[in-house]
């Protein structure tokens, strides 16, 4: 990787380049241009789908101002900190997981600015003994503002998930954040349509609630991969309240068949995306 270079009189320092984190073969990103859409409750159940299938995971919880990764993994600790300020990730449903819930916990607020986001954002990056994964879920907060700046910064994104809703308000902000990471080249692994559609128990009859297929649309408009849809469902809800994501009942649960589907869409579209990289080194070689 190329060092930056001097900054000329009177210019600010450029940034350091984002450096790889050892041992880890995929950083994925999932993002959100507003909150409510089902953001966290996606990368948690992607993040355990993905070690079902046999994969080693970690998930970060990025989304400093609203960390609800330890209540939706049922676990509640403080991580060890080892030698050299090293700490060290607690383990839930098979998963490396850091999150600033586990240091603040309960409802006190953090009110913090930008400088101190991305200090958090590059220690647990950094000073995290992530070991050996296959892939880190990362769960941003919603916009496009420092944390996702800073995350891009840091490390070399294999790629971002778009969380939206069907709703037209909903996609216009998707829209804002797929614009952000192509600004910021990043590469997009796609776009997920979450609380798409909701199966009545009693008559079985769908019901568009927030409308259907906007995501699908805007996938295509944007030139971006399309990774599904997500019904609404009570249980999806309840088993995230509950500590126990929705996958941990297993593909032949009928709430979580939608969510392994998107999760086997994600490892599809990160292998081109990782095979595409390498292809692209080979030829500037």
């Amino acid at each position: 990787m190329s060092t930056p270079l001097p900054p000329r009189p009177g210019q600010p320092p450029q940034p350091p380049s984002p450096q790889p984190l050892p041992g880890v073969g995929a950083i994925v990103a999932v993002g959100s241009g507003k909150g409510g859409v089902g953001k966290t409750t996606l990368a948690v159940n992607l993040a355990i789908a993905l070690s079902k299938l046999g994969h080693k995971v970690g998930l970060l919880d990025a989304d400093v101002y609203g960390p609800n990764v330890p209540l939706m993994l049922g676990i509640n600790a403080q991580p060890k900190v080892l030698g050299d300020n090293r700490i060290e990730p607690l383990e839930a449903h098979g998963l490396k997981v850091i999150s600033v819930g586990f240091l603040n916990p309960g409802d006190k607020p953090l009110i913090w600015r930008g400088p101190m986001l991305h200090s958090i954002i590059k220690q647990f990056l950094g000073s995290v003994v992530w070991g050996e994964l296959d892939y880190l879920i990362v769960d941003l907060p919603p916009g496009t503002g420092d944390v996702a700046l800073s995350l891009i910064q840091t490390v070399p994104l294999t790629g971002a998930i778009v969380v939206s809703t069907p709703s037209d308000v909903s996609l216009q902000d998707a829209r804002k954040a797929i614009e952000m990471f192509r600004q910021m080249k990043v590469d997009l692994v796609g776009m997920v349509e979450n609380m798409s559609y909701f199966v009545c128990p009693h008559c079985h009859q769908e019901t568009d609630i927030f409308s259907r297929g906007g995501a699908e649309k805007t996938a295509s408009q944007f030139g971006v991969a399309y990774l599904g849809a997500v019904q609404l469902d009570p249980a999806i809800r309840k088993a995230g309240d509950d500590g126990q994501p929705m996958v941990l009942a297993g593909e032949a649960s009928m709430p979580a068949q939608s969510l392994y589907d998107f999760a086997r869409k994600v490892k599809t579209r990160v292998d081109e995306i990782k095979s595409t990289a390498g292809e692209s080194v080979i030829q500037i070689q």
